[in-house]
């Protein structure tokens, strides 16, 4: 059953990541990953609320798996945060790599604890 959920939910957030990163992206002319960024943010937030309405609500684990594993799992994507600032300091940029890295991981923890805090005050 955890695995069905956890498809399930890979089958929702990865054609999710796509269309946010096509979306983004066709938005800006920089080099910055701001897709990448953006959907990594947002599935770092969803996690958060998800994992405080699993405890404060006492909800069902499979809950946390289908949302937390399936679709925030497919909707992030380290591989691709790691790829995006391995090619800017390939292409000599140095400063937008470094905040590529510094950003993601700063604001990605930032929003899943935020999302966490708030959500538990909430609920």
């Amino acid at each position: 059953m955890t695995v069905l959920v956890v498809v399930l939910g890979g089958a929702i957030g990865a054609p999710l990541r796509y269309l946010a990163d096509v979306f983004v992206q066709s938005r800006h002319d920089s080099d910055f990953p701001w897709g990448t960024f953006t959907v990594n943010i947002v599935g770092s937030l969803v996690l958060g609320v998800t994992a405080a309405a699993v405890v404060e609500l006492g909800s069902p684990p499979w809950v946390l798996a289908f949302v937390g594993t399936g679709i925030c799992g497919a909707l992030t994507t380290f591989s691709t945060f790691g790829y995006e600032t391995v090619r800017l300091l390939d292409e000599g940029s140095v400063l937008a790599a470094a905040a590529n890295s510094v950003a993601s991981i700063v604001v990605g923890l930032g929003a899943c604890a935020g999302g966490f805090a708030v959500a538990s005050t909430l609920l």
